[in-house]
């Protein structure tokens, strides 16, 4: 399973690099990417949450679960300036980004 969420997260990250590049070129990103970023992004937590509740997940899964339900928090927040329709400040895209990288990097360190 961990290796789905691995995967999960990853083709998400890419979705979410197209939607930074949009952002950082004052550009609105397309909202069907948006979705579908936020889709993987839930797929992933919910298979964290099935390793966790099994009982036998690492103790890295459990902090990379924190970070990226913190990054999903933060992909809210962005949503809700394309809702608004206004562009979301380029720091806060940074702050997602970034969390969500070192939850990922926590998750793939399962393996190391």
């Amino acid at each position: 399973m961990l290796n789905y969420a691995i995967l999960v997260f990853a083709i998400g990250a890419l979705g979410g690099l197209v939607l930074a590049a949009h952002v950082l070129r004052n550009k609105f990103a397309p909202w069907l990417l948006s979705l579908l970023h936020a889709g993987l992004g839930a797929t992933g937590l919910i298979l964290l949450i099935l390793m966790l509740v099994q009982g036998n997940a690492p103790q890295q899964v459990l902090i990379a679960f924190i970070l990226l339900l913190a990054a999903a928090l933060g992909g809210f927040f962005l949503a809700s300036f394309h809702l608004r329709k206004k562009l979301p400040p380029k720091a806060i895209v940074a702050v997602h980004a970034g969390v969500a990288v070192v939850g990922f990097l926590t998750l793939v360190s399962v393996f190391l």
